[in-house]
């Protein structure tokens, strides 16, 4: 039966039994109102001329129209005859009327009179009483239909209310609850509604549907078992070890490359939490680093990470990638993670270049250190007026063969300073300072390079300052570098602003100029190693900011720089207090 033949059928049948309930429910009201009436109109009628024949009667000796009121009543009442003998009695009561209208003194005939008008009223009180008994049951019947036809609608409505919702609603729920089973790729589901609804005809489409969609999985399945095997061939040719993961950090693959660096075997790690094996493995805990802001999720931004392996006592370094497997459905803007691909690349060598290169950089550094400071020390002899006078054109190629050291001298420092940051060797002697005189030392030491140029100190600096963990003489070493850079980049007859202050467990260094400031685009690689901004014409390693960097962060301190291009910039610098 169709869902719309239903729906109307029950509709339908509770309209016509309320109509049925409204209809004898009217006929009962109207069958009480016409007995009320009876018994209301009738006999209440005949009671009132009764009652008015007789006072007519008990007023004859003193009212002389009493007989011709007495006549008008009792025609009415001939007209009112509703009951069983009123009407003998009626007639009787007319015939004495003619005798009192012959001799209105004739006692028997106004004794009768009375009598029979006794009589009629009695009548009419009796049949008040039945009436009213009539009525009675009537309206008992009534009630007792009503209610049972009450019933009656009441349990068909309740019938229909129980029946008809679950009739229709039940096999809609079976059928979302099954197509929410084929969304999660579950295509055997099936669905069986009897009869030939509607609902019927949608099992029978729905049943269809998940048969084709049955079929295709199922060859779906082969080709991508087909595809998985070359994926697997080709990651295996690969000889850069690979491992991927899902959303749920769950492992769904990886190459023969990564299980021999790792130590791990394929039927031990496909299927197994990543998190899980991280706790057991070095490789995959430096590998997997969690973004501490979003929840279960991988921290992409450690992209080309260095990681350190011991294989068979050699050390291994390999840079890592992070790649995310995203998808768009199709007309879709958002897109979902699929899950993640760590692609490792050997540096090794690249590594040992470097630290070959490194090596050699501080052999040199150390081997031209000896005779720059040997020629420095002798242009100082040749300026001492003990060795011999010397004519103007001399003194400047000394002076300028000192700057020339002194140059060379610096450049050395700084080589060899990034040697010892390169192979991690960075000796500090971290203790209880006064960041206020590491700073006086510092600005004292480029004083004579600040008159050169005019330019003056304006010394921000409270007077008492507590003591700051730190090593003296690379904190200064820093300091005097970002005053020096300052005044490097500063015009003539500029001032430059050096402040500091305590900021709880922390004290701030700042050193502002107004030189040509830093393009926003090289804010971020100005600490990078060897990088000058293009365009500048000073001269410089590119390592004065690198090194510095590596120092105050060696310390638990952070450097930082807020520039604008064509204002000037601000480096400010944070150590720690002595808590």
């Amino acid at each position: 039966m169709k869902i719309k033949t239903k729906l109307n059928l029950g509709i339908g049948l509770l309209f016509t039994l309320i109509s049925l309930l409204a209809f004898f429910s009217i006929e009962q009201i109207n069958s009480l109102s016409s007995d009320s009436e009876n018994i209301i109109k009738d006999n209440k009628e005949t009671i009132a001329y009764t009652r008015n024949m007789l006072k007519a009667l008990s007023e004859i000796d003193k009212n002389k129209e009493a007989l011709s009121i007495f006549e008008g009543y009792l025609i009415k009442q001939k007209s009112n005859i509703t009951e069983i003998g009123e009407k003998e009695l009626t007639e009787k009561l007319s015939a004495n009327f003619q005798l009192l209208k012959e001799n209105s003194n004739n006692k028997l005939a106004l004794d009768n009179a009375q009598s029979f008008l006794f009589e009629i009223m009695n009548i009419n009180l009796k049949a008040i009483e039945l009436k009213n008994i009539i009525a009675s049951e009537t309206a008992k019947r009534s009630i007792l239909l009503i209610s049972l036809l009450s019933i009656f609608c009441f349990i068909i409505a309740l019938i229909l209310f129980m029946k008809l919702p679950g009739n229709i609603s039940n096999p809609i729920k079976e059928l979302i609850r099954s197509i929410k089973l084929i969304a999660a790729n579950d295509y055997s589901q099936r669905v069986d509604f009897e009869g030939h609804s509607e609902l019927g005809e949608l099992a029978t489409s729905f049943n269809t549907m998940a048969n084709k969609l049955d079929e295709f999985n199922k060859s779906n399945i082969a080709n991508l078992l087909a595809e998985k095997k070359i994926t697997e061939t080709l990651l295996n040719k690969i000889h850069y070890p690979i491992i991927g993961f899902d959303e749920y950090m769950k492992v769904i693959l990886i190459n023969e490359e990564f299980l021999k660096i790792s130590g791990l075997n394929n039927k031990e790690i496909i299927g197994a939490n990543i998190l899980e094996i991280a706790s057991e493995n070095d490789l995959i805990r430096q590998l997997i680093i969690m973004d501490p802001v979003k929840e279960n999720k991988l921290s992409t931004e450690e992209t080309n990470f260095k990681i350190h392996i011991d294989k068979q006592g050699k050390d291994i370094y390999f840079e890592k990638e992070i790649q995310e497997i995203v998808y768009t459905p199709y007309n879709q803007n958002e897109r979902h993670l699929l899950g993640y691909v760590i692609v490792l690349k050997n540096i090794t060598k690249f590594v040992d270049l470097d630290l070959a290169k490194t090596n050699f950089i501080a052999t040199i550094s150390h081997e031209l250190k000896t005779p720059i400071s040997a020629i420095k020390f002798s242009l100082q002899l040749l300026k001492n007026v003990k060795t011999g006078m010397l004519n103007d054109e001399q003194r400047d190629l000394i002076i300028s063969c000192e700057d020339d050291t002194d140059r060379l001298l610096k450049i050395i420092s700084e080589l060899l300073n990034i040697t010892q940051i390169e192979t991690g060797n960075i000796q500090l002697n971290i203790m209880p300072s006064y960041l206020k005189d590491i700073l006086q030392y510092a600005i004292n030491t480029n004083k004579f390079l600040a008159e050169q140029k005019d330019i003056s100190f304006n010394i921000i600096c409270p007077e008492y300052l507590p003591e700051v963990l730190a090593d003296k003489e690379k904190t200064a070493w820093v300091i005097t570098n970002l005053i020096s850079n300052a005044i490097r980049y500063s015009n003539k007859n500029s001032k430059i602003i050096i402040s500091i202050s305590n900021n709880g467990n922390q004290q701030i260094v700042s050193v502002t100029d107004n030189g040509q400031g830093i393009d926003i685009q090289y804010k971020n690689k100005i600490f990078d190693r060897y990088f000058r901004v293009p365009g500048t014409n000073k001269e410089g390693t590119g390592l004065g900011l690198a090194i510095s960097k590596e120092f105050i962060e060696a310390q638990g301190g952070q450097i930082s720089v807020d520039s604008e291009l064509g204002i000037g910039s601000t480096f400010t610098l944070k150590l720690n207090n002595n808590l």
